[in-house]
C-alpha cells in the first residue's frame, strides 16, 4: 500500500483546503512530520485512517466528537479525500461526516447526511465504483487485508503504546496481540469447551439429582419396615461413581422385606373377615327383635288414647253438621250486608249535599232540582262572548304596553347613535394615530434584530476571552512550578547518577566471583575489591530518580500544551469579541434587547389597531343607517296606539253591562259554574238514596227465604252457624285423622309376628352393634394394612426400574462428561496435563510473538550496536498467573536476559520502535504479504542520544528498500537538519497550514 495524496477540507484544525502529496515526500525515503503542539501533526494521521475506514483512531472517536474544524466558514464542507494504491490497482476515497450547514432558504441550519465515494483510475480515467460506506469499508478492508485496529497499530506505528507493551503483563500483551492477529476463534474454542463442560456437567448432576430423588422416593415406599444400615443417601452425593451399586443393592433389600410384610398382612385379613360376618349376622337379628317389640308397645298405647278421645270426636261431627247448613245461608247473609251499607253511604250523601243548597231549595225534589240545574247552565253559555271581548281588551292593553316599550327603546338607541356619531370624528383619528404607531414599532423592531444577534455573538466571545485569560494565567502559575519541579527532579537524578558512577567500582565488584574472569580488567583474581561506600547509590535509586524525571517533564509539558491551547483560543476568541470590555458588550447586549423587546411589544398591536379602525368605520355605517329607520318606525307606532286606544273604549263599554257586580267576565263564570255543580250534585246524591233503598228491602227477602230452606228458625240463628272455610277445614280433618289411626291401629292388632316378639325377653341391639363396630374396625384395619402392603410392593418394582432405567442413562453421560473436562481443562490451562498452565489463545499468541520478537530483533541489534536481543519467553508465571506471554531482552555485553520493562527511556524507544516495525511485517505477512510502501512513526525520539538517532535513522533509512518511505511525526529539533523532506504544520489564528520542505520551502 502506497499513499499518493491527501487533500482536507473543514477538519480539525484545517479551516481551508490543504493538500499533501506523498508522492513528493517520498522520493527521500524518510520524510518528517513536524509542527507546534495543537498544530495538526496527528489531525494528518486522522484524516489519513478516516479516509480509509471512516473512524479516526481511538479514543479520538469518542461520543460527541466532531471533526469539522471549529476554524472553518459556515458554508465550507468538511472533507477528506486520499488517494493511494493498493493491490495494484489506483483509487481515491472521499469521505464527508454528518456535519449542519446553513438553510438555502431562511435561516437556521440543517444536517447533512455522511457520504462516501470510491474511485478506480483506469485507461479510461477516474471510474466510480461505490458510494455505500459499507461496501467501500468491505472493500479497502479487504485490499489491505487490516481492520482500522491493526492498521493503526502497522502503519501508524504508535511509540507510546508500545512502549507500555514492553512494561506490560502478559494478559495486557495477550488482548493487543489477540486485536492484532484476530485469536477470536481459538478463545472461542475454550468458551465452547468451556460451555461444553459446564453443560455435560450439569447433564450428570441432573442425572444424579433425579436417581437420588427415586431413591428418596424408593425410601419413602419402603416406609418404617425398611432396613436403612444400608441406605446410600448419607455416604453418596452427586458424581459419585460408588452411587449406582448402591442404590441397586438397597433397592433389592427394600423389595424382599416388602413382600414378606405382604405375606403376613394377607393371613391376617383373612381371619378377621369370620369374625366380622358371625358379629354383623348376630347384631342384625338384635334390631329386628327391638323393632318388633316397640311396635307392639306403641300400638296398646295408641289404642288406649283413641279410645279417651270419643266425646270429643262426637262434639265435631255436630258442629261441623251445623256449618255445612249455615254455609247455605252465607252468599244471602253477603248480599244484604253490600246493600246495607251502600244504602248507608247514598243517605249519608244525600244529606251533605242539601246542607250546601240555599234554603228555597233545601226540601226540592230531583225534578225540581234539574229545572233549576238548566236555568243556570243556560246563563253560563251567555257569558261565552262576553268573555272573547274581554280578552280582546286585555291583548289590546299588553299591546299597547309593547309599543309603549319599543318607543322607549327606540329613542335610546336615536340617543346613543346621535351621541356616538358625534364622537366619531376623534375616534377616527386616535385609531389612525395607533395603527402609525404599531406599523413604526415593527419597523424598528426589525432593525434592531439585525443588530441583537452580533452583539449577543460578541459578548459570548468575550465572556470565553475572558474565561481563556483566566485558564491562561492558571496555566502560567502551573506551568511555573512544574519547570521548577522538573528542574528538581533533573538536578536530583543528575547527582545521584554521578555519585552512583562515583562507586560503580563497588557495584562492579558486587557482581565478581571467585575464579572467573574480572569484566573490566579480564583477572581471575580479585584480591582487592571495592566496597560499598556509605550512602551508596544503586541503579534501581537512579532509575527511580529518572522515572520522577520523566514524570516530571511529561507534566511540564501537559502543563505547556494546556497554555498554548488557551493562548490560542484565547487569541481566537479576542478576534471575535473585538476591542470591547465584557462590561461594555454586556451593556450594549443588554440595550438592544430591551429596546427590540419594547419594539416587538408595540409592534405586537398592529393587527388589532387595523382591525379596530374596521370595526369603528363599519359601526359608523351601520349606526347612520338605524337613525333613519328609527324615525321611520316612530311614526307607525303613533297611529298604532292611537286606533288601539279608540277599540278598547268601545270593548269596555260592552263588558261593564255583562259582569255586573263581579270584577271580571271570568269571575261571573266562575260563580255560575258553581252553583251549577252544587245543584246537580244534590241531585244525582237524592237518586241514588231512592235507589239503594229499594236493594236493601230486595236483599232482606231473600235472606228470609234462605235460613229457612235450611232448617233456622231465624234468620240469627243462621248467621250464628256460618263459620269461616279454615275452621271447617280444620274439623273435617280431625274427623278423618281419628278415622285413619282407628284403621291402622286394627291392622296392627292383626299382625302375628309382632305378638310373638311381644312374649319373648327384652332384646339388647346396642351390645349387638357395640361387638360388630369392634369386628370391622379390626377388618378394616386388616385391610388397610394388606392394601399398603400391596401397594408398596408394587411401588417398589416401579421405583426400582426407573432407578435402573436412569442408572443405564446415566452412564453415557459421565463418560461424556469425562472427556469434554479433559478437553476444557487442557485448552484453559487449568489440567494438571498442562504444564505451563497456558491457554489455547495464549498458546497461539505465543507463537505469533515469537515471530515478532525474532523480526523485531533484526532491526534492535543495528539500533542498539549489535548489545540488545528481543526472546519471547514462555517460563511459567509465579503464584497463580499463566505463562506464554514473556518477553525478555538479551545483553550481549553482559550474557544476562531480564524482563523488557527494565530498560531505560531511550532503550524503550528504539526497542519499540524495532518492536513495532517487528509487527508490522508479522502483521503483514499474516495478512497476506500485502507490501506497506508508507508507514508513519510517531514520537519518541527526544530520548535518545545523538549516536543512538543516527543508528535509529540508519534503521528507518533501510526500509526505503524497494521504494519504501517513512514519516516522522517528531518535535525534536535536531531531526530538522537531519531529515530533508519535511511537513511543516504551521498553526495560525484562523486555522493550520500545510508546508512541503524539501531543501527549499515550498507551499
Amino acid at each position: 500500500m502506497r499513499l499518493h495524496r491527501l487533500e482536507v477540507t473543514a477538519f480539525g484544525p484545517f479551516a481551508d483546503a490543504q493538500r499533501i502529496d506523498f508522492d513528493a515526500l517520498s522520493g527521500a525515503g524518510i520524510f518528517l512530520l513536524h509542527g507546534p503542539t495543537g498544530a495538526g501533526k496527528t489531525s494528518v494521521l486522522d484524516a489519513v485512517c478516516y479516509a480509509l475506514y471512516g473512524s479516526v483512531p481511538g479514543p479520538r472517536q469518542a461520543p460527541g466528537t466532531s471533526l469539522r474544524s471549529d476554524h472553518a466558514a459556515a458554508g465550507t464542507p468538511t472533507q477528506v479525500t486520499l488517494e493511494l494504491t493498493a493491490g495494484g490497482r489506483r483509487l481515491e476515497i472521499t469521505r464527508r461526516p454528518e456535519q449542519d450547514r446553513p438553510k438555502k432558504r431562511g435561516t437556521g441550519t440543517t444536517k447533512d447526511k455522511a457520504q462516501s465515494l470510491l474511485r478506480e483510475h483506469t485507461g479510461e480515467g477516474w471510474q466510480p465504483l461505490s458510494r455505500s460506506h459499507q461496501e467501500i469499508g468491505e472493500e479497502i478492508e479487504q485490499l489491505l487485508g487490516m481492520s482500522r485496529e491493526q492498521f493503526c497499530q502497522v502503519v501508524l506505528l504508535p511509540q507510546g503504546e508500545f512502549a507500555r507493551f514492553l512494561r506490560a503483563d502478559e494478559a495486557a500483551r495477550g488482548r493487543l496481540l489477540g486485536r492484532l492477529f484476530d485469536t477470536r476463534r481459538f478463545a472461542a474454542v475454550e468458551a465452547v469447551l468451556g460451555e461444553r463442560r459446564r453443560a455435560a456437567e450439569a447433564r450428570v448432576r441432573a442425572g444424579d439429582e433425579k436417581v437420588l430423588h427415586t431413591a428418596q422416593r424408593l425410601a419413602q415406599a419402603a416406609g418404617d419396615g425398611a432396613d436403612l444400615r444400608a441406605w446410600p443417601l448419607p455416604r453418596h452425593q452427586p458424581g459419585d461413581p460408588g452411587l449406582a451399586e448402591a442404590v441397586r443393592a438397597w433397592a433389592a433389600v427394600a423389595r424382599c422385606s416388602a413382600r414378606e410384610r405382604l405375606t403376613v398382612a394377607e393371613y391376617a385379613l383373612a381371619a378377621v373377615e369370620g369374625r366380622h360376618a358371625a358379629a354383623r349376622r348376630a347384631a342384625e337379628d338384635a334390631r329386628e327383635l327391638d323393632r318388633l317389640q316397640r311396635r307392639h308397645a306403641e300400638t296398646v298405647r295408641r289404642t288406649a288414647v283413641l279410645a279417651e278421645a270419643a266425646p270429643e270426636r262426637e262434639r265435631v261431627r255436630a258442629l261441623l253438621d251445623r256449618a255445612r247448613r249455615g254455609a247455605l245461608v252465607a252468599p244471602a247473609l253477603e248480599l244484604r250486608g253490600a246493600a246495607f251499607a251502600a244504602h248507608l253511604a247514598a243517605a249519608h250523601a244525600e244529606a251533605a249535599a242539601r246542607a250546601e243548597l240555599p234554603p228555597p231549595l233545601a226540601e226540592a225534589g230531583a225534578e225540581q232540582l234539574a229545572a233549576v240545574e238548566q236555568r243556570l247552565r243556560e246563563d253560563l253559555g251567555a257569558l261565552g262572548a262576553a268573555h272573547r271581548a274581554e280578552q280582546r281588551s286585555a291583548e289590546i292593553g299588553r299591546e299597547r304596553a309593547d309599543l309603549e316599550r319599543e318607543s322607549r327603546a327606540a329613542e335610546e338607541q336615536h340617543q346613543e347613535s346621535a351621541e356616538w356619531l358625534e364622537r366619531w370624528e376623534s375616534l377616527r383619528a386616535t385609531l389612525r394615530e395607533r395603527l402609525d404607531a404599531a406599523q413604526q414599532a415593527a419597523t424598528l423592531a426589525e432593525q434592531l434584530a439585525g443588530r441583537l444577534e452580533p452583539a449577543r455573538m460578541h459578548l459570548e466571545a468575550a465572556r470565553r476571552r475572558d474565561a481563556f485569560a483566566a485558564d491562561a494565567e492558571r496555566a502560567e502559575a502551573e506551568l511555573l512550578t512544574a519547570r521548577e519541579e522538573s528542574a528538581a527532579a533533573r538536578e536530583r537524578w543528575l547527582e545521584l547518577k554521578e555519585a552512583r558512577l562515583r562507586g560503580i567500582a563497588a557495584e562492579l565488584a558486587g557482581a565478581l566471583v571467585a575464579g572467573e574472569p574480572c569484566a573490566v580488567c579480564g583477572s581471575a583474581e580479585h584480591p582487592a575489591p571495592a566496597r560499598p561506600a556509605p550512602g551508596h547509590v544503586d541503579r534501581a535509586a537512579e532509575d527511580d530518580a529518572h522515572a520522577l524525571l520523566e514524570g516530571a517533564e511529561a507534566a511540564r509539558a501537559a502543563v505547556e500544551r494546556r497554555l498554548a491551547a488557551a493562548g490560542e483560543a484565547r487569541a481566537q476568541a479576542a478576534a471575535a469579541a473585538g476591542d470591547a470590555t465584557t462590561a461594555e458588550l454586556l451593556a450594549q447586549s443588554a440595550d438592544l434587547s430591551s429596546r427590540h423587546a419594547a419594539a416587538q411589544a408595540s409592534a405586537a398591536g398592529l393587527h388589532a389597531a387595523r382591525e379596530r379602525l374596521a370595526r369603528a368605520e363599519r359601526e359608523h355605517a351601520a349606526r347612520s343607517a338605524d337613525r333613519l329607520a328609527a324615525a321611520e318606525r316612530a311614526a307607525a307606532r303613533a297611529s298604532r296606539r292611537e286606533a288601539l286606544d279608540r277599540e278598547r273604549a268601545s270593548l269596555e263599554t260592552e263588558l261593564a253591562l255583562v259582569r255586573g257586580d263581579a270584577p271580571t267576565v271570568a269571575a261571573r263564570a266562575r260563580t255560575l259554574e258553581d252553583r251549577v255543580r252544587m245543584v246537580s250534585g244534590a241531585a244525582a246524591a237524592l237518586r241514588r238514596a231512592e235507589s239503594t233503598a229499594a236493594r236493601l228491602k230486595e236483599a232482606d227477602d231473600q235472606l228470609a227465604d234462605a235460613a229457612f230452606k235450611a232448617g233456622f228458625d231465624t234468620v240469627d240463628a243462621a248467621a250464628d252457624a256460618v263459620l269461616p272455610e279454615y275452621e271447617r277445614t280444620a274439623l273435617q280433618s280431625r274427623l278423618d285423622t281419628w278415622q285413619a289411626e282407628e284403621a291402622m291401629l286394627g291392622d296392627r292388632r292383626g299382625e302375628s309376628d309382632t305378638a310373638a316378639a311381644a312374649a319373648l325377653p327384652p332384646a339388647a341391639p346396642d351390645a349387638a352393634e357395640a361387638y360388630a363396630a369392634q369386628a370391622a374396625a379390626k377388618l378394616r384395619t386388616a385391610g388397610s394394612a394388606y392394601d399398603a402392603a400391596r401397594v408398596r410392593c408394587a411401588d417398589l418394582d416401579g421405583l426400582s426400574r426407573q432407578a435402573e432405567q436412569e442408572l443405564r442413562a446415566l452412564g453415557p453421560l459421565r463418560e461424556a462428561y469425562d472427556r469434554v473436562a479433559r478437553l476444557a481443562g487442557l485448552t484453559a490451562g487449568t489440567s494438571a496435563d498442562n504444564e505451563r498452565k497456558m491457554r489455547l489463545e495464549a498458546y497461539v499468541l505465543a507463537a505469533r510473538l515469537e515471530q515478532v520478537a525474532a523480526a523485531a530483533t533484526v532491526r534492535l541489534l543495528r539500533m542498539s550496536g549489535g548489545r540488545y536481543t528481543l526472546v519471547h519467553s514462555d517460563a511459567r508465571a509465579g503464584g497463580r498467573g499463566r505463562s506464554g506471554l514473556g518477553l525478555h531482552v538479551v545483553d550481549a555485553w553482559t550474557g544476562s536476559e531480564r524482563d523488557t520493562a527494565t530498560l531505560s527511556g531511550g532503550e524503550t524507544f528504539f526497542a519499540s520502535l524495532a518492536l513495532a516495525l517487528g509487527l508490522a511485517d508479522v502483521v503483514t505477512d499474516e495478512a497476506g504479504g500485502m507490501r506497506l510502501d508508507t508507514l508513519f512513526i510517531d514520537e519518541g525520539f527526544g530520548s535518545l542520544d545523538d549516536q543512538t538517532l543516527d543508528e535509529v535513522l540508519d534503521v528507518l533509512d533501510s526500509l526505503r528498500e524497494r521504494d519504501r518511505s517513512v514519516g516522522i511525526v517528531s518535535h525534536v529539533a535536531d531531526l530538522r537538519t537531519r531529515v530533508q523532506a519535511q511537513l511543516e504544520i504551521v498553526k495560525q489564528r484562523g486555522g493550520s497550514r500545510v508546508l512541503h520542505r524539501t531543501g527549499a520551502l515550498t507551499d
